[in-house]
C-alpha cells in the first residue's frame, strides 16, 4: 500500500519526483529549521511547484510542529486507543 511505503520510508516509496522534494522539504523544515535557505525553495520550484503550494507546505509543517511540541510540553499523551 502506498500509504504504508511513505510512512515506512517516503525515498524509496513510489511517488513522484516532486512529491519526493515536498517531503524532503517537510522533513529538512522539522528536523533541521535553521538550515533551510532559499535553495530548499528553489528546489520545490524546480520540482513544480509554485509558490502557494510551497508556502502551504511550509504551513502545514510549521503547524505540526507547533501542535506536537505543544502537546509534548504540557505532558499531553495519547489515549490508548489512538495509540
Amino acid at each position: 500500500m502506498l500509504v504504508e511505503a511513505v510512512v515506512h520510508d517516503y525515498r524509496s516509496a513510489p511517488i513522484s519526483r516532486a512529491e519526493l522534494a515536498m517531503l524532503g522539504y517537510a522533513e529538512k523544515l522539522t528536523r533541521e529549521p535553521s538550515s533551510c535557505r532559499e535553495r530548499d525553495v528553489s528546489l520545490l520550484r524546480q520540482a513544480g511547484w509554485n509558490d502557494l503550494a510551497i508556502l502551504n507546505v511550509t504551513l502545514i509543517t510549521a503547524y505540526f510542529a507547533f501542535v506536537n511540541r505543544t502537546a509534548e510540553g504540557l505532558g499531553v499523551e495519547l489515549e490508548a486507543s489512538y495509540q
